[in-house]
């Protein structure tokens, strides 16, 4: 089924009551949303695509790009969001790589975005901005507002999700409906949601926790979502007294927690608050419990798979545990030698159900990899049940994530590569070589660090290389701190000793 259709099953039967609520005071109904993406659709339905088009969206958070989203999957097409933060060389490769028929900016970025564009081959680029205006809604308003819904089969593209990887190549997560809106009916009954739930959102939707666990959660149980356009203490402290539901990455809960406003009379309309996209530290679950009187509920997901894992919304929640096995998913512990592990034994998380994506956008021979002889997806993570944590004794059936694809960092709730930043790097004048790793961070989880060795006779400055890369990638993947060395740590086989490195740097 398309997923928009199976979304649209939750919408509440009175249609002029508020699905969506700004700050600034705007009011969207359910039904603005159903002609704004019926009109959006017949605009997309116009251009005459191909089937299975791809359309690029890289755009500020809005109501409007929120339902640019749903009016991809309504006219049958495959949504692929580019975070905003990506710089010019990161978006010509996702636009060669996808080749999308449609691609939809800010205004601010038109003049480049569309040059890289049209030199690849899309024909269409329209400009859509966080305050209502851009050639999109302008083309859209002379559209009809009513469209019959692209029927589409469950294993048919949704949308493409670009996760890095260790090589430094992106590859494209292809997600279908079925994998999306499988997720969606698992999350609803899993976390409980009721009718009178209120969503306060403040993700970003270039995202799999904003836009398909978010977004979607209170889309199908037609639930008003409170739309901040980032994250702001000041508006969730404002906002949560009027909600039931809050999701966020851990920076979400650190930044409350320093908030003097911030109470258990704040929270005492609120129903469950969640936390995922990086590791939620025990102490700040901890001290949540305090201040606000709840138990966050830590959950674990990926790009390729939406969610696999929670703590129970009816059951104990266990810090540094991300919980049980989502109903109709399968989570196995595979060891060094190839056998499954029994609990308390350490080995790497594969998984299998009607979530896991379809494989990566042309990478046929990197999908093979990724997936086993019986058909389990290699997370990459490495994890165990059960055991102990800082929290205590966790049960057997509970999953704790112990470690990951050792070079992987995770920032403030986004996947960075170190051998992405090494590339860039390494390409500076001067630079000899270079490693990245992930240093401790009170806000953001894990902070990006720069180890660097000029070449002989050069003298490095590690601001101006900061400076110069914020020029070059996306802010949250630009190193917070850069260290020039004579030399990197290396084992006998000549490999660059990255564990040495992060010893030395995470006090």
């Amino acid at each position: 089924m398309n997923l928009f259709a199976l979304l649209e099953k939750g919408f509440p039967k009175n249609r002029e009551d508020c699905a969506l609520e700004t700050p600034d005071g705007l009011y969207y109904s359910w039904r603005d949303i159903d002609r704004a993406t019926a009109m959006m659709a017949n605009l997309l339905k116009s251009l005459k695509l191909p089937l299975g088009s791809r359309v690029a969206v890289q755009v500020e958070k809005s109501p409007e790009a929120l339902f640019l989203y749903l009016a991809t999957l309504r006219a049958g097409y495959v949504y692929l969001p580019l975070n905003t933060a990506y710089q010019e060389s990161e978006i010509q490769y996702f636009i060669e790589n996808a080749e999308p028929a449609v691609v939809v900016c800010s205004t601010k970025n038109f003049s480049w975005i569309s040059k890289v564009a049209f030199k690849a081959g899309t024909k269409n680029v329209f400009t859509l901005d966080d305050n209502r205006s851009g050639s999109l809604l302008e083309r859209a308003s002379h559209c009809a507002d009513q469209f019959k819904t692209v029927t589409k089969a469950d294993d048919e593209l949704a949308a493409i999700l670009y996760t890095s990887g260790t090589t430094g190549r992106s590859k494209g997560a292809m997600l279908t409906h079925g994998n999306l809106g499988s997720n969606a009916l698992v999350l609803n009954k899993f976390w409980g949601w009721k009718e009178g739930d209120v969503l306060l959102h403040a993700l970003p939707i270039f995202h799999v926790h904003g836009l398909f666990v978010a977004a979607h959660g209170a889309l199908i149980n037609g639930s008003k979502m409170i739309w901040l356009p980032r994250l702001d203490t000041a508006q969730l402290i404002k906002h949560l007294p009027r909600s039931t539901v809050m999701m966020g990455v851990p920076t979400f809960y650190v930044r409350l927690l320093i908030d003097p406003n911030f109470n258990k009379e704040v929270c005492k309309n609120m129903r469950l608050f969640v936390s995922g996209s990086a590791p939620l530290l025990t102490e700040t679950f901890n001290n949540f419990q305090k201040v606000s009187g709840h138990t966050i509920l830590e959950r674990y997901g990926m790009s390729e798979t939406v969610m696999l894992v929670s703590n129970p919304y009816q059951g104990e929640r266990i810090g540094g545990s991300v919980g049980v096995v989502l109903p109709g998913v399968e989570v196995r512990m595979v060891g060094d030698s190839g056998k499954l592990c029994g609990p308390d034994e350490i080995g790497g998380i594969e998984v299998r159900g009607p979530n896991i994506f379809k494989g990566y956008w042309r990478m046929p021979e990197k999908t093979a990899e990724e997936f086993t002889n019986d058909g389990w997806f290699k997370t990459g993570d490495v994890g165990r049940w059960g055991g102990e944590t800082s929290a205590g004794k966790v049960p057997n059936h509970y999953l704790c994530i112990v470690g990951r694809n050792k070079d992987l960092i995770i920032s403030g709730g986004y996947n960075v590569y170190p051998k992405e930043i090494e590339s860039f790097i390494d390409d500076m004048d001067g630079v000899e070589e270079s490693a990245v790793i992930g240093i401790p961070h009170k806000d953001f989880g894990e902070a990006v660090m720069a180890l660097v060795v000029p070449k002989p006779g050069i003298k490095l400055n590690g601001q101006t290389m900061i400076d110069a890369l914020k020029l070059k990638i996306a802010n949250f993947k630009v190193p917070k701190r850069v260290e020039i060395l004579e030399s990197l740590p290396r084992n006998a086989m000549g490999k660059v000793q990255k564990n040495i490195l992060r010893e030395q740097y995470s006090h």
